[in-house]
């Protein structure tokens, strides 16, 4: 089935459109550069003579599996800057990720980088309907955060207006949006439902607010949250994905067809790879997904392993663009919970929740070990219409969650309702799992 365009099909840049033989001549090329560049990198120049690998010896894009794979950890070995690949003098920016140490795992730009970042953020949002004549609101954090800034420079590439808000202060958001008329919003996929919530709280209608479109990264979210934010907001949402590690935003984003995240070709070389072999899956199977970096400067990178789990779709999209397309991140392989022999992602609970009418998007998972058996309680707002003291309807709402997550993970859950506004909000990324067997 031939699915709609939901907004025009224009296309920011030609490259997105390059025939797959050419575009393959140009990943090849662009990997020799990205080994002769790293091959002073002490790091990297150790791998490379262990491998025997030189610029000269690559040959296609099919040699990148000859190469060494690069973690978080060899971040935080080379922890601040050891893998950089250019002189200090050269780096205009910094940016970090948080870690479980303390300390960041910090990413340099180049000037040409920072061009690179913009350019890639303008392809998506173009693609996902952002014209100059926009008013754009800009919801994440700027800081070390590589959010706020990268749609930042891909909102200034593509001559739309920003209010760059950051994030927090949700009432003052939302008079910001009346006040200036934002149609386009950007912020994490959760943050939208509780500038929703807040917006009713305060007796406005959100459907009621200008915003016309939403361009959401910064944590998994599903399709069924895409349908739910739509309905509360009134907007078409779009989905976007990057990591610090490899640029920050525009590493792929949706067009108007909404089938996928077309990647970046060719900028980014990607893999999917069995998590447990690294050996590549087959077409259209899950993976964990594995970038190559081919054009940055400052801190090119060569098979990071993202743990972001996902499959990938080669056939043609009828926008024309040629990259090839990933679907939504279905979780990450050292997020994944192993629950009694079964293995289950968040996003699949958060599926099965989305399905059963009454229930809000706002959930915590919480995994524990009492015993010998692993028990898992999904705590669950009700919504403020449906919320009732009956222990009736009560217990049937927990009765059809718990056979909708059964049905999709596997599993059986305690269910625990709670009152409408109980559970912690995030103006970030949602904290959606405390794992007590840790």
């Amino acid at each position: 089935m031939m699915m709609k365009c939901v907004v025009e099909n224009r296309i920011w840049d030609p490259a997105e459109t390059l025939p797959r033989p050419d575009l393959k001549k140009l990943q090849a090329e662009r990997l020799r550069q990205c080994v002769a560049r790293l091959a002073h990198v002490p790091f990297y120049k150790n791998k490379f003579t262990e491998l025997g690998i030189t610029p000269d010896s690559i040959g296609g894009i099919e040699d990148v599996r000859r190469l060494p794979i690069t973690t978080k950890e060899d971040f935080r070995q080379n922890y601040p800057l050891g893998l950089l690949a250019v002189p200090r003098e050269q780096i205009v920016r910094i940016h970090g990720s948080s870690g479980t140490t303390g300390k960041p795992t910090f990413v340099a730009y180049t000037k040409q980088d920072r061009e690179t970042w913009a350019n890639l953020c303008a392809r998506f949002l173009v693609a996902g309907g952002l014209r100059p004549d926009h008013m754009v609101q800009i919801a994440f954090g700027y800081g070390l955060f590589t959010g706020g800034f990268g749609l930042h420079y891909g909102v200034e590439k593509v001559g739309a207006a920003i209010i760059p808000a950051a994030s927090g202060n949700t009432p003052r958001q939302i008079m910001l949006m009346q006040d200036l008329g934002a149609q386009v919003l950007i912020c994490t996929p959760s943050y939208s439902l509780q500038i929703a919530e807040v917006a009713r709280s305060m007796g406005l209608d959100p459907q009621h607010l200008p915003l016309q479109f939403a361009h959401f990264g910064g944590e998994p979210w599903t399709e069924d949250m895409r349908v739910e934010i739509e309905r509360e907001l009134g907007l078409l949402a779009f989905n976007n994905y990057g990591l610090s590690e490899i640029i920050g935003p525009g590493v792929s984003g949706e067009c108007g067809y909404r089938t996928g995240m077309h990647i970046q070709e060719d900028h980014f070389l990607v893999e999917c790879l069995n998590p447990d072999t690294l050996e590549p899956v087959g077409e259209g199977e899950t993976g964990e997904l594995v970038f190559t970096t081919l054009t940055k400067e400052a801190m090119p990178v060569i098979r990071y392993r993202t743990r972001d789990i996902a499959t990938l779709d080669r056939s043609p999209c009828p926008c024309g663009r040629t990259g090839v397309r990933m679907s939504r991140i279905i979780g990450r392989s050292d997020d994944m919970l192993i629950i009694r022999g079964v293995n289950v992602f968040p996003s699949q609970i958060e599926e099965a929740l989305l399905r059963v009418e009454g229930t809000a998007p706002h959930y915590l998972i919480e995994v524990s070990r009492p015993g010998t058996l692993d028990e898992v309680t999904v705590h669950v707002e009700m919504r403020p219409q449906d919320f009732s003291d009956k222990l009736s309807q009560v217990q049937a709402l927990r009765d059809r969650i718990d056979r909708e997550i059964n049905s999709i993970c596997g599993i059986r859950a305690k269910v625990n309702l709670v009152e409408p506004q109980t559970l912690e909000r995030s103006f970030g990324k949602a904290q959606r799992v405390l794992d007590h067997r840790k």
